[in-house]
């Protein structure tokens, strides 16, 4: 790794055998006695100033900590999401790529509706560019303190101005009490992890707290080559003064992962998902070492190399810190940073037709090149057959009935970066009023290179053979395996910045009783230049070839774009504690937001504001013996732009949606070594305003979903075990607007087990999709109509399938 990782990781691992007498007597973070979820709880994210009690937040808040982010072992940052009621996640793509959806919130896919922020600061402010979503740019480690998750709420108000969920790790801070741990895992699917983490005093009033992890794998799906390869170290130095804290902190993060597409299914008649003959749902991919590497044709007489194995991997680096002082006369400032850049590209294989056999394909090629397709022989002369060969080997493939299909080696580059800056101004002026004033800045800029399309003809099977085909009249139908050149290009460099002001207070009407209000306004320029786009073009110049007919390629020309425009955004909201203990409350919250357009919505000439209005009402308890939070909500939006490139085109539609559900949220002790856990989410949400598909579902999300947690601890004369295990329920689905793609409901069920030997060593098993479900969580938004075809065989992504990890650990 370009950053020494290995030395690195190698020095930090030989900090943390620090003598066991240096220690703490009690490692197991993960406390037996008591659920996390049972003790007091103080949240910072989404209040005003340096955070409250969980009770006393008049919004809906989530919080994981360390412990419970460990027992779950998510695959992903993304997967870790799932926990969160009122939040759907597709996580099935790998460690980048997910799509996230929240309260029917509508979108085509991604997470435009997602914030993924370290220490109260996003990490990229926007929250979705076409082939980028925060998630990918954060990877999970032992640093990391515990997870907020943030709906609807004072969202709009403060930040980045995020209207949908805001995701929050909080980073471990160094105490004077020294504390670390070295941990190894390892899997069924191939994959060696070594994590390690030490935080503790550097000297008077200086702290240090510092992790990371290095890790290989070959993928449950196995692509042939490393499907994660990568890395991640991080440092954050914490300083006391008189009147505050000072942290200061860096992150790198050098990580390559397969970005897992669609392959086939079969859809029967009664509306079941069943393998593709040949295909294992749960562990197969196309991927493989015949379509790895690959040279792509993007102008005449020019080339580029790409590797598959780079995936939806980042090269990244996060710098960030904040200031909190206490000022004179009830005075406080909060100051925080944050400075990221580096490379988030993709490079994917993306299925462009369901699997025929290759004499249906072979008939197509023939009708394509004698019926005035894209070109005809020189000579004027009929095809009347052609024969395929293996491009690799150039051996023949003889049988007709062999399954193939066409999918795009897409090449997606992206250099981005940013600078954000968030400043507030506290003032308590009595014990009712505390007014905050804040300004949210951040600059960010994304440069692109985009080459879509590249269709591939390969055989219908895992690890996929790339074919050609070759008529008898001497047309080339393929080249290399490749039967066309990119179908939509993009040389683009964009940037933007975005100013907001805002002011909130919060009004103590009685020791029960609490108020708040917030206002932001908010300006967002935009100033891009883009290369125009060229369709149409022979790349070799030879009419005699199909493969590279109509491609788009990068003309020259460049055009400007600019985009200017100013929004306002407000909420208010009221929490009732009902005992004077403060462990039960109820609360009530409106608010307006927007989302204004970005990049790649301005690229194609959307320039429509988003406009989200919620409706909150909700109860919390936390006890001892049991934990409870519902929450209803409504949510109204309008122009929302859908974009999808449907059948080679780029399409955008504007509508809009509604949606009115509940998320539910507890934790019951059924005895002192027995507790059960559930979220949930119940939600209708529809398509408004949107034309002939006007009250139709919204798009990949489903009406209900839950997740129920039991956990049993064990005493042992040498520690204790915990035995948890999650069943998982979600419920139909569409792919598309139209709700013609159905993704059925499914179920999971995943399971695990902690042993804590004595005061440092911890052992755990991790079991996901015991069941092999074929969960389908995206179909084929690429293709109008059901997407099968006349064997019922469908384009979709499957949830991973079986697998088991180990780790054990040593703490101090």
């Amino acid at each position: 790794m370009d950053f020494k990782m290995n030395a690195v990781l190698s020095a930090m691992l030989l900090t943390l055998a620090v003598p066991a007498a240096q220690a703490a007597t009690d490692n197991s973070k993960d406390k037996k006695s008591k659920d996390d979820k049972n003790i007091e709880q103080i949240v910072v994210t989404g209040a005003a100033g340096r955070g409250m009690r969980r009770t006393e937040t008049s919004y809906s808040v989530t919080t994981l900590s360390g412990a419970e982010i460990e027992r779950q072992a998510p695959k992903s940052t993304a997967d870790l999401f799932k926990s969160t009621p009122g939040v759907w996640v597709e996580s099935s793509g790998g460690q980048g790529g997910a799509n996230i959806f929240v309260r029917g919130f509508a979108s085509s896919g991604d997470a435009a509706f997602t914030t993924v922020q370290l220490d109260g600061m996003p990490i990229f402010p926007p929250s979705t560019l076409s082939f980028l979503e925060n998630s990918t740019l954060f990877r999970l480690d032992d640093t990391v303190q515990r997870m907020e998750a943030l709906r609807g709420g004072p969202n709009p108000v403060f930040s980045n101005g995020q209207p949908g969920v805001t995701f929050n790790f909080i980073q471990k801070k160094g105490t004077d009490i020294p504390e670390g741990s070295i941990k190894a895992t390892v899997t069924d699917y191939g994959s060696r992890r070594i994590d390690g983490y030490y935080a503790g005093p550097l000297s008077k009033d200086w702290y240090i707290s510092m992790g990371g992890f290095y890790r290989t794998s070959d993928g449950i799906r196995d692509t042939q080559y490393p499907a994660d390869q990568g890395g991640q170290l991080s440092v954050k130095l914490t300083h006391d003064l008189d009147n505050g804290q000072l942290n200061l902190w860096a992150r790198k993060t050098n990580d390559k992962n397969v970005w897992l597409l669609p392959i086939p299914v079969v859809e029967t008649s009664g509306g079941d998902i069943k393998e593709y003959p040949g295909f294992n749902a749960g562990t197969g991919t196309l991927y493989g070492n015949d379509t790895r590497l690959a040279e792509l044709e993007v102008a005449p007489g020019q080339s580029i190399r790409r590797d598959m194995s780079d995936g939806r991997g980042i090269n990244f680096s996060l710098v960030g810190g904040s200031l909190d002082l206490d000022l004179a006369n009830d005075w406080s400032l909060l100051e925080k940073f944050t400075f990221s850049s580096g490379d988030a590209d993709s490079m994917g294989l993306v299925p462009a037709s369901s699997p025929m056999s290759a004499s249906t394909y072979l008939a197509s090629k023939i009708s394509q090149a004698n019926d005035g397709g894209t070109v005809e022989n020189a000579a004027g002369s009929a095809a009347t057959t052609g024969s395929f060969t293996y491009a690799s080997s150039g051996d023949a493939m003889t049988n007709m009935n062999q399954q193939v299909m066409t999918a795009g080696w897409w090449s997606v580059q992206k250099k981005i970066k940013s600078f954000s800056n968030d400043l507030r101004l506290v003032k308590k002026i009595n014990d009712q009023h505390t007014v905050t004033m804040g300004m949210f800045f951040t600059d960010y800029s994304s440069k692109d290179l985009w080459y879509l399309g590249n269709n591939m003809l390969l055989t219908a099977q895992p690890h996929a053979q790339r074919l050609n085909l070759v008529l008898d009249n001497g047309v080339k139908a393929t080249h290399n395996g490749f039967e066309g050149a990119p179908f939509y290009d993009v040389n683009a460099s964009y940037n933007g910045r975005n100013t907001a002001l805002f002011l909130a207070e919060q009004w103590k009407v009685t020791d029960r009783f609490k108020l708040d209000f917030g206002y932001r306004w908010e300006n967002q320029k935009i100033d891009a230049t883009l290369e125009g786009n060229d369709t149409g073009v022979d790349l070799d110049g030879n009419p005699t070839t199909l493969y590279d007919n109509n491609a788009a390629v990068l003309n020259g020309n460049f055009r400007g774009l600019n985009y200017n425009n100013s929004e306002t955004a407000w909420t208010a909201g009221a929490n009732y504690l009902l005992n004077d203990a403060g462990d039960t409350s109820v609360f009530a919250r409106i608010n307006s937001g927007f989302k204004m357009p970005q990049f790649d919505d301005l690229r194609d000439g959307t320039t429509n504001t988003q406009d989200i209005n919620q409706y909150e009402l909700g109860y919390k308890h936390m006890g001892d013996a049991y934990s409870a939070y519902a929450t209803l909500f409504y949510t109204d939006f309008s122009g929302l732009p859908f974009q999808n490139f449907i059948n080679g085109q780029n399409v955008v539609r504007i509508g809009g949606a509604k949606a009115l559900g509940v998320e539910l949220e507890g934790n019951v002790s059924v005895t002192e070594n027995f507790s059960v856990a559930l979220t949930s989410t119940l939600q209708n949400a529809k398509l408004k305003n949107f034309g002939d598909v006007t009250d139709n579902q919204v798009m990949r999300q489903p009406k209900i979903q839950l997740r129920l947690t039991p956990s049993y601890v064990m005493d042992f004369n040498w520690g204790w075990m915990r035995f948890y295990g999650t069943y998982s329920y979600y419920g139909k689905r569409y792919s598309d607007l139209e709700n013609q793609q159905v993704l059925p409901s499914f179920k999971k069920l995943d399971a695990g087990v902690v042993a804590n030997i004595g005061d440092h060593v911890k052992l755990q098993l991790t079991g996901d999709n015991l069941t092999n479900t074929i969960g389908l969580t995206e179909g084929n938004p690429r293709v109008l109509g059901s997407g099968a075809n006349a064997d019922g065989v469908i384009l979709a992504r499957p949830i991973l399938g079986r697998s088991f990890s180990l780790s054990m650990s040593y703490s101090f």
